[in-house]
Formats: structure tokens, C-alpha cells, sequence
């Protein structure tokens, strides 16, 4: 998984680099025209990513067991409650795919500290994020859903 998330960032880093500079005043239209496009070389530098390309079948299982011990744990009927209560998005709804856009008009959930202190650590580019009991990766520059593990909340 690590090196996935390398390789991705590094990819993220080259293309970020390679895009137009923003006028420091730049307009919404500007900021959002930037993003998609941002979103369009990624998805063309990776035509044929994948699920499970960074977090690998090796690394879900791991991932699945470090959530489960932190939602079987004294504060994980809360924790799961309030991921929930800001997500009520189906994930086969919204078409959750590698490389897919995040949908504008879906909120993003907030992801308990304790969670995230439990997941391998990420840079300001990448986040996780649930949609569903989908936790996805998600480049927050591009808002392209770099990849995601299915169930990944326990039940």
C-alpha cells in the first residue's frame, strides 16, 4: 500500500506541477476550471487504474482489522454513529469507481481522529473518507476517488 500511495503521489506532484498557475486573485470559475482539469490529467495518466491498486489485497484486510478494533472498542458505537450521521450516501448510488470525481453535491463525512490515528498516515493530498461503509481515498487537489475498500466498516 505504501508504495502505491507513493507512486500516486509522486504522479499527483509531476501533474500538479504541470498545470497553469492561478492568478493569486483567481475567481471561483478559475479555482474550479483548474480542478477539473487537474481531474482530467489524472484520470488520463491512470486509464487504467484500478480497485485495489493502492490499497492492495494485502493491505484491506490489515485496514479492516485496524477499523474494526477501533468501532469494537468502548467509544466505536459513537464513532460509527456520528460517521454515519453526516454519511447517507450509497456508494453503488454514486457510482464510487477509481478515478471517478467525487460528487459535488455530497458532503464530505469528518473522519474521527481516533480513526485516523488507527490508518497508515497520508500527506495533505490524499484523505480518507466514507461513503457508505466504503472508505475511499480521496486526492483532495483533484477530488478523483483514488481507489476505495468495499465494507469496510464493521456491522
Amino acid at each position: 500500500m505504501n508504495d502505491g500511495i507513493r507512486a500516486y503521489l509522486e504522479l499527483h506532484g509531476k501533474l500538479e506541477k504541470e498545470l497553469p498557475k492561478l492568478p493569486d486573485d483567481a475567481s471561483p470559475q478559475q479555482i474550479d476550471t483548474n480542478q477539473r482539469e487537474f481531474e482530467r490529467r489524472i484520470r488520463a495518466a491512470r486509464k487504467t487504474a484500478k480497485e485495489g491498486d493502492i490499497f492492495t489485497a494485502q493491505a484491506q484486510p490489515v485496514i479492516k482489522r485496524l477499523l474494526n478494533s477501533v468501532f469494537r472498542g468502548p467509544e466505536g458505537k459513537a464513532l460509527k454513529a456520528s460517521i454515519m450521521d453526516e454519511n447517507v450516501a450509497d456508494p453503488i448510488q454514486l457510482k464510487v469507481a477509481v478515478n471517478a470525481r467525487y460528487p459535488d453535491t455530497v458532503p464530505l463525512t469528518s473522519i474521527p481522529p481516533s480513526v485516523l490515528h488507527t490508518l497508515p498516515k497520508l500527506t495533505e493530498d490524499l484523505e480518507y473518507r466514507f461513503v457508505g461503509d466504503w472508505l475511499i481515498l480521496l486526492d483532495t487537489h483533484a477530488h478523483v476517488i483514488a481507489d476505495f475498500i468495499r465494507d469496510a466498516l464493521p456491522k
